[in-house]
């Protein structure tokens, strides 16, 4: 989920340390579950980790990127599983509820648009840092 405020900056937080991609910088979001749509999700995340509220029809999309992330072991068995399909979907807002904070002790900063793919980054968010970056119109 991309916040953008109106000096062009958008919101990301750093993955903890001991987490995959540990220590490298992201849009906030998370997982569908079950029963959920994409957009219901990415309120329910923001809200969970940033203590904001998001309104639906507030939500815009903007990309999405396919990679792949390594399976888990299942239960009695050893080793990693066949790598799974993963899906990032990234909606923007400039609109909502609340006071972005981390939650979930991540670390938050605001930065320019044009900066957010300079940082160190998973892999699959830097096309979504660019697809954002064309999709926010310049002033």
């Amino acid at each position: 989920m991309a916040l953008l405020d109106p000096a062009r900056q958008v919101l990301v937080q750093r993955r903890p340390s001991g987490a995959v991609h540990g220590g490298l910088w992201e849009f906030p979001g998370g997982k569908v579950e079950p029963g959920e749509t994409p957009e219901q999700a990415a309120a329910r995340e923001i809200a969970e980790e940033l203590g904001v509220e998001i309104a639906h029809g507030d939500l815009h999309p903007v990309s999405f990127a396919v990679g792949q992330v390594a399976g888990k072991p299942q239960h009695g068995q050893a080793g990693a599983q066949a790598p799974r399909p993963l899906i990032l979907l990234l909606y923007a807002t400039r609109q909502w509820q609340g006071t972005p904070r981390a939650e979930q002790g991540a670390e938050l900063q605001w930065i320019a648009l044009e900066e957010v793919s300079q940082l160190p980054m998973p892999p699959l968010d830097y096309p979504l840092a660019e697809a954002l970056c064309r999709h926010v119109p310049r002033p």
